[in-house]
Protein backbone atom coordinates (compact mmCIF):
# COMPACT_ATOMS: atom_id res chain seq x y z
CA UNK A 1 0.00 0.00 0.00
CA UNK A 2 1.37 3.39 -1.01
CA UNK A 3 1.64 6.13 1.62
CA UNK A 4 0.27 8.97 -0.49
CA UNK A 5 0.30 11.42 2.44
CA UNK A 6 4.05 10.94 2.78
CA UNK A 7 4.55 11.12 -0.98
CA UNK A 8 2.63 14.43 -1.09
CA UNK A 9 4.68 15.87 1.78
CA UNK A 10 7.88 14.85 -0.01
CA UNK A 11 6.69 16.56 -3.20
CA UNK A 12 5.86 19.73 -1.26
CA UNK A 13 9.38 19.74 0.16
CA UNK A 14 11.00 19.05 -3.23
CA UNK A 15 9.04 21.81 -4.98
CA UNK A 16 9.28 24.50 -2.30
CA UNK A 17 10.98 27.60 -3.69
CA UNK A 18 11.61 26.01 -7.10
CA UNK A 19 10.62 28.28 -9.99
CA UNK A 20 11.27 26.06 -13.03
CA UNK A 21 8.51 23.58 -13.90
CA UNK A 22 10.85 20.99 -15.45
CA UNK A 23 12.75 20.69 -12.16
CA UNK A 24 9.55 20.11 -10.18
CA UNK A 25 8.16 17.63 -12.73
CA UNK A 26 11.47 15.74 -12.92
CA UNK A 27 11.55 15.25 -9.17
CA UNK A 28 7.85 14.35 -9.15
CA UNK A 29 8.42 11.62 -11.77
CA UNK A 30 11.43 10.29 -9.84
CA UNK A 31 9.44 10.30 -6.57
CA UNK A 32 6.61 8.29 -8.16
CA UNK A 33 9.11 5.89 -9.76
CA UNK A 34 10.84 5.38 -6.42
CA UNK A 35 7.61 5.02 -4.39
CA UNK A 36 5.05 3.08 -6.42
CA UNK A 37 5.50 -0.63 -7.03
CA UNK A 38 4.68 -2.61 -10.17
CA UNK A 39 5.04 0.28 -12.61
CA UNK A 40 7.07 0.47 -15.81
CA UNK A 41 6.65 4.16 -16.72
CA UNK A 42 5.87 7.36 -14.81
CA UNK A 43 5.98 10.86 -16.15
CA UNK A 44 4.38 13.83 -17.77
CA UNK A 45 3.08 14.96 -21.11
CA UNK A 46 2.76 18.74 -21.43
CA UNK A 47 0.37 20.76 -23.61
CA UNK A 48 2.11 22.70 -26.36
CA UNK A 49 0.44 24.09 -29.46
CA UNK A 50 -2.71 22.03 -28.94
CA UNK A 51 -1.05 18.64 -28.43
CA UNK A 52 0.72 16.70 -25.70
CA UNK A 53 4.51 16.59 -25.87
CA UNK A 54 6.71 14.27 -23.82
CA UNK A 55 7.98 15.84 -20.60
CA UNK A 56 10.06 14.58 -17.67
CA UNK A 57 9.67 10.85 -17.00
CA UNK A 58 11.19 7.64 -15.63
CA UNK A 59 11.14 4.46 -17.71
CA UNK A 60 11.77 3.36 -21.28
CA UNK A 61 11.74 5.82 -24.18
CA UNK A 62 8.18 6.93 -24.92
CA UNK A 63 5.89 8.38 -27.56
CA UNK A 64 6.85 12.00 -28.14
CA UNK A 65 3.56 13.50 -29.37
CA UNK A 66 -0.02 12.59 -28.46
CA UNK A 67 -3.03 14.29 -30.02
CA UNK A 68 -5.79 15.54 -27.72
CA UNK A 69 -8.60 12.96 -27.73
CA UNK A 70 -6.27 10.10 -28.73
CA UNK A 71 -5.22 7.31 -26.39
CA UNK A 72 -5.57 7.41 -22.61
CA UNK A 73 -3.54 10.63 -22.20
CA UNK A 74 -5.37 12.49 -24.96
CA UNK A 75 -8.72 11.34 -23.58
CA UNK A 76 -7.78 12.62 -20.10
CA UNK A 77 -7.18 16.05 -21.65
CA UNK A 78 -10.30 16.01 -23.84
CA UNK A 79 -12.53 15.02 -20.91
CA UNK A 80 -10.45 16.89 -18.29
CA UNK A 81 -10.89 13.83 -16.10
CA UNK A 82 -8.68 11.15 -14.55
CA UNK A 83 -8.58 7.97 -16.61
CA UNK A 84 -8.11 4.74 -14.62
CA UNK A 85 -7.72 1.89 -17.10
CA UNK A 86 -7.48 -1.64 -15.72
CA UNK A 87 -6.73 -3.18 -19.15
CA UNK A 88 -5.28 -0.85 -21.78
CA UNK A 89 -5.91 -3.43 -24.51
CA UNK A 90 -9.64 -2.83 -24.05
CA UNK A 91 -9.33 0.98 -24.24
CA UNK A 92 -10.48 2.26 -27.64
CA UNK A 93 -7.58 3.89 -29.48
CA UNK A 94 -4.96 2.98 -26.87
CA UNK A 95 -1.47 4.09 -27.95
CA UNK A 96 1.06 1.38 -27.12
CA UNK A 97 4.33 3.18 -26.42
CA UNK A 98 5.55 0.14 -24.44
CA UNK A 99 4.07 -3.24 -25.30
CA UNK A 100 4.70 -4.39 -21.70
CA UNK A 101 2.08 -1.95 -20.34
CA UNK A 102 -1.24 -3.53 -19.36
CA UNK A 103 -2.86 -0.90 -17.11
CA UNK A 104 -2.60 2.86 -16.85
CA UNK A 105 -3.72 5.88 -14.87
CA UNK A 106 -3.64 9.42 -16.26
CA UNK A 107 -4.40 12.54 -14.19
CA UNK A 108 -4.84 16.00 -15.77
CA UNK A 109 -2.62 18.77 -14.37
CA UNK A 110 -3.94 22.35 -14.44
CA UNK A 111 -2.32 25.76 -14.50
CA UNK A 112 -4.12 29.08 -14.82
CA UNK A 113 -7.47 27.38 -15.29
CA UNK A 114 -6.30 25.26 -18.24
CA UNK A 115 -5.00 21.74 -18.69
CA UNK A 116 -1.23 22.20 -18.52
CA UNK A 117 -0.47 18.51 -19.08
CA UNK A 118 -1.03 15.06 -17.65
CA UNK A 119 0.60 12.72 -15.17
CA UNK A 120 0.79 9.30 -16.84
CA UNK A 121 1.70 6.05 -15.04
CA UNK A 122 1.80 2.62 -16.68
CA UNK A 123 2.06 -0.86 -15.21
CA UNK A 124 2.77 -4.30 -16.67
CA UNK A 125 0.19 -5.66 -14.19
CA UNK A 126 -3.49 -5.77 -15.20
CA UNK A 127 -5.69 -3.84 -12.75
CA UNK A 128 -2.67 -2.31 -10.98
CA UNK A 129 -4.39 0.99 -10.17
CA UNK A 130 -7.25 1.33 -7.68
CA UNK A 131 -9.60 4.07 -6.50
CA UNK A 132 -7.13 4.63 -3.65
CA UNK A 133 -4.41 5.24 -6.23
CA UNK A 134 -6.72 7.64 -8.09
CA UNK A 135 -7.40 9.62 -4.91
CA UNK A 136 -3.73 9.62 -3.89
CA UNK A 137 -2.46 10.65 -7.32
CA UNK A 138 -5.10 13.36 -7.67
CA UNK A 139 -3.89 14.75 -4.31
CA UNK A 140 -0.31 14.52 -5.60
CA UNK A 141 -1.30 16.50 -8.70
CA UNK A 142 -3.00 19.16 -6.55
CA UNK A 143 0.37 19.66 -4.83
CA UNK A 144 1.98 20.11 -8.26
CA UNK A 145 -0.72 22.57 -9.29
CA UNK A 146 -0.05 24.67 -6.19
CA UNK A 147 3.72 24.68 -6.75
CA UNK A 148 5.12 28.08 -7.65
CA UNK A 149 6.70 26.66 -10.82
CA UNK A 150 3.41 25.31 -12.19
CA UNK A 151 0.67 27.76 -11.17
Amino acid sequence: MTDYDLMCRQLESLSEGVTWDITVLSNAAALIWDTLGDINWAGFYLMKEGQLLLGPFQGKPACTVIEVGKGVCGTAVAEDKTQLVKNVHEFPGHIACDSASNSEIVVPVHSGGYVYGVLDIDSPQFGRFSEEDRDGLEAFVRILESAEAIK
